[in-house]
């Protein structure tokens, strides 16, 4: 079975060889790797081409990361597709491993699998993984934002071709979106526990989700609104998957307290709106936290959140 690894990349010269590495190790033996270079203006280029004939690669002017990942759909062979960001890699046994599962769940469209979150800076790394927590609802883990990083997941070529790729013009959160309307199609997800994707964080001003916190948070907010609205139109919308939207909605509130306080309290407002008496859950809003909001509410917590936080990292920070 033939996968192909799927590398965009635009202006990753530090990275994009150990990305094509780590691909050319796939112990998996049946694979091509194609690198679509985004019209990078570093030497991104030069360390592609040195590469020879071991990958497929292109060139052309930059029109963004979606759409070269669509011209990379557009290229692939593979029945099973493995994307892979410049700056990130994985580890030797990664595709091996999730087209394992598939022997035993052939009907599965998306294999899920844990992302090692890689904090790099010229001074040191450090590391976490970010697991898939149950329960294994891939509409309550797309709403918490748990579905992996896009390079986690092993992808069947089909269904992303069925949904119309990736959507060129979105700016951030976009395997979110493209799970959504995976979802929304009746894509069928699996889970392998094993990790063996890095998901590398470098620059802050790498990415749009890096560089603009409040455009991420408009982004998201959209996704978990047409999320709730098609499971509504479906008369699938359980009072755990309402739980998990408010609480994703709960923790951007958390977020947008410190940039933006009349957004964090529309957001909050929304909360209360769609679902009276929400109560948030930890560790977003441990004990404290969280005996505040219920009594005086989500400005009051806040406030008494940020007045302790210098002194102490306790719980209700």
């Amino acid at each position: 079975m033939l996968v192909s690894i799927l590398i965009p990349c635009f202006n990753a010269e530090r990275f994009v060889g150990e990305a094509i590495e780590s691909a050319l190790k796939q112990t998996w033996p049946d694979k091509e790797i194609i690198v679509v270079d985004d019209g990078s203006e570093d030497g991104s280029l030069d360390v592609i081409k040195s590469f020879g004939d071991r990958i497929l690669w292109e060139t052309g002017p930059n029109r963004g990361g979606n759409v070269a990942r669509n011209r990379l759909l557009d290229l692939a062979r593979g029945e099973w597709l493995q994307y892979l960001d410049a700056d990130d890699f994985l580890l030797p046994p990664k595709i091996e491993r999730q087209v394992g599962v598939l022997q035993q769940y052939p009907a599965c469209d998306v294999v899920c699998s844990p992302t090692l979150l890689v904090n790099w800076s010229e001074e040191g790394t450090t590391q976490e993984v970010s697991e898939i927590p149950d329960p294994r609802d891939p509409w309550i883990l797309l709403a918490r934002w748990r579905l992996p990083q896009t390079g986690g997941s092993l992808w069947r070529r089909q269904v992303l071709i069925d949904v119309g790729g990736w959507k060129p013009d979105q700016p951030c959160c976009q395997e979110h979106e493209l799970y959504l309307r995976l979802l929304q199609s009746g894509a069928r997800f699996g889970y392998f526990g094993e990790c063996h994707a890095a998901y590398r964080y470098w620059s802050e001003n790498a990415t749009v989700s890096r560089r603009n916190q409040a455009e991420v948070r408009r982004q998201r907010l959209a996704i978990e609104e047409r999320l709730e609205e098609f499971l509504k139109s479906r008369g699938e919308l359980t009072a755990a998957r309402m739980q998990a939207l408010n609480q994703a909605r709960f923790e951007i509130a958390r977020m947008a307290w410190l940039e933006n306080r009349s957004e964090a309290k529309e957001i909050v407002s929304t909360i209360q709106r769609k679902q009276p008496g929400f109560v948030p859950e930890p560790p977003a809003a441990p004990g404290r936290y969280r005996v505040i909001y219920q009594s005086l509410g989500f400005a009051a917590a806040e406030w008494v959140a940020a007045a302790i936080r210098p002194a102490s990292s306790s719980e209700a920070g």
